[in-house]
């Protein structure tokens, strides 16, 4: 059954939680956002199946790495619904490894870009916008003191907006299009 009536007076119930809580909570809306999120990358994981990019001789697949973030994401969720689950360390120095080498393939940012350069990049940065707003939100939940995020899992959310313009940039690249920089007229 895909509904269960239980949420009809705007309460819901998290991960191993008897306590219910309003679906209007900072708990509920962090939730929201990174479901969001995870289902826009979907998205973007449908549209890029066949892009990759080389970097110290390891291909890499568009589509394996946002499935990859994906079930990273569903750690995240986890983790503020009350779980004992958190995202590690290795997590974040991947991300971090990828971004620092796709920066070396693609020209230094010298300024803003408007996103649209190819529909692949702007997928991704409608993901990275996404990205960042769950990460404000979880940032809310730790700060009410609400859940206790982890360091590591804060950092990837920081570092998850990262990669997906760093993804968007190299999409565009790819596709041999230019990046417009706003002229502010």
């Amino acid at each position: 059954m895909l509904y269960t009536k239980k949420g009809d007076k705007g309460m819901t119930k998290t991960f191993g939680c008897d306590q219910s809580i309003s679906k209007s909570s900072i708990v509920a809306e962090a939730l929201g956002a990174l479901d969001e999120t995870n289902s826009f990358l979907g998205l973007a994981r449908a549209r890029t199946k066949e892009k990759t990019f080389e970097i110290k001789g390891e291909k890499i697949n568009f589509s394996d790495l946002i499935l990859e973030i994906q079930q990273n994401l569903f750690i995240v969720q986890a983790e503020i619904a009350g779980a004992t689950l958190s995202i590690d360390i290795e997590k974040v120095n991947r991300i971090e490894k990828i971004v620092n080498e796709i920066e070396k393939i693609l020209p230094p940012i010298k300024n803003f870009f408007i996103s649209g350069a190819t529909k692949d990049g702007a997928v991704l940065d409608i993901g990275r916008t996404l990205s960042r707003k769950a990460e404000r939100r979880v940032v809310a939940v730790k700060e009410e003191g609400l859940v206790d995020v982890s360091d590591e899992t804060l950092s990837y959310l920081n570092r998850l907006s990262s990669l997906l313009y760093a993804l968007a940039r190299i999409a565009s690249h790819l596709d041999g299009e230019e990046e417009i920089k706003p002229d502010y007229k």
